[in-house]
């Protein structure tokens, strides 16, 4: 990837990583992008980084509009190895440069490179002027990391968000609209149900704290710049982060030993679309726990299915029912199914982590070796 002008002085100067296929145990099939930007004024800064083996296509990048030694300030939004990995290098190699983050990225660069870095520690909302430029940081802990902040460039009515709205995506043309509305958020929720998901309130103080910011482009740290897309995006973000779901979508996500449950699964499909919901059906020896995830993020009703297997669940559906307890998904409808053949124990088990996320039961469904 070449440096891609977003405005006059702005550019993307990240890295493509077509070849990353898992991220977090998330399944990533399309790849990914390193998202990093360099605004040029009497003071250059530099907002976010690439993935340490990166680091010298953003070297290259950056110095296709200027030398690397030009930099002023680092602006380090998040601490995590895809976002601050090439910084180790960047900081040795212009020791001049400033770094702004905050006290908890401070502490994460000091405990993940074990290494001391002199940075500049910055105030909920504190300015930095570049000349004709200021940058204001937006502290956003836990979106999706302690130490993570935004920043946003006033004059030129962009924020640089981070992880939020991110998408996972490997494609070299930069904006949005090459992507179309429908593939970006496909792709955004995605990355939101696998990444961002336990951290709806957070996600909703950052919304409001950013509502007063007149924003016109989005560059996020992982995939496509919005330009075209922005309210849709916003509004993506607004029922997500409040757990709003549709309720005529289901999903049904199961594994089968011998069939049966499958059976059941395509009953359970039949029945509830002749009622008249939109049902998606994902067998889990087929897909990516991740990509159940991302299903039931606008599913009010969620059915989870498995035969028994030595007292306990198939290890799909327990890797599956782990994951998503994690993710804590709120405000939905279970339902537990399941065939066995002398003690059924699955079905009490998923039941178990329904309860656990809080969700509204509806009778489980048992069947003895056939349906």
């Amino acid at each position: 990837m070449s440096a891609i002008k977003i405005k006059e002085n702005i550019y993307a100067v990240g890295a493509i990583d077509y070849d990353i296929r898992t991220f977090h145990g998330y399944e990533t099939p399309y790849g990914t992008t390193y998202n990093s930007y360099l605004i040029l004024d009497e003071k250059i800064s530099l907002v976010d980084f690439v993935k340490a083996p990166f680091t010298d296509e953003l070297k290259s990048n950056i110095e296709e509009i200027v030398p690397l030694s030009k930099i002023d300030y680092f602006i380090v939004n998040h601490i995590e190895p895809d976002h601050s990995g090439a910084l180790p290098a960047l900081a040795d190699l212009v020791p001049n440069a400033s770094i702004f983050c905050t006290a908890n990225a401070q502490k994460g660069l000091k405990a993940y490179y074990k290494r001391d870095f002199d940075c500049h520690l910055v105030k909920p909302f504190e300015t930095l002027n570049t000349g004709k430029f200021n940058f204001t940081f937006v502290p956003m802990p836990m979106v999706h990391w302690p130490d993570s902040m935004s920043t946003y460039l006033s004059e030129e009515k962009i924020l640089f968000s981070n992880d939020a709205f991110g998408q996972h995506i490997a494609i070299a043309e930069a904006f949005d609209d090459n992507l179309g509305l429908d593939r970006l958020l496909e792709r955004a929720g995605d990355y939101y149900a696998n990444i961002v998901f336990p951290f709806g309130a957070q996600v909703q103080k950052l919304l409001s704290q950013v509502s007063s910011f007149d924003i016109e482009i989005i560059c996020p740290s992982h995939g496509q710049i919005l330009r075209s897309f922005v309210p849709q995006m916003v509004e993506k973000y607004q029922r997500w982060s409040q757990n709003i779901t549709d309720e005529n979508r289901a999903v049904i996500i199961f594994d089968t030993m011998w069939g049966s449950t499958e059976i059941m699964a395509n009953s359970l499909l039949d029945e509830w679309t002749k009622e008249g919901k939109h049902v998606e059906l994902i067998d889990l020896r087929k897909s990516h726990i991740s990509y159940a995830m991302a299903r039931l993020l606008e599913a009010k009703t969620i059915a989870v299915g498995s035969s028994t297997l030595n007292n306990n669940l198939l290890p799909n559906v327990a890797s599956f029912l782990t994951y998503m307890k994690g993710l804590k998904p709120k405000g939905r409808i279970g339902l537990a199914f399941g065939s066995y053949g002398w003690s059924g124990e699955s079905i009490g088990q998923i039941e178990e982590f329904f309860n656990a996320l809080g969700f509204e039961l509806l009778p489980s469904r048992k069947a003895i070796y056939r349906p």
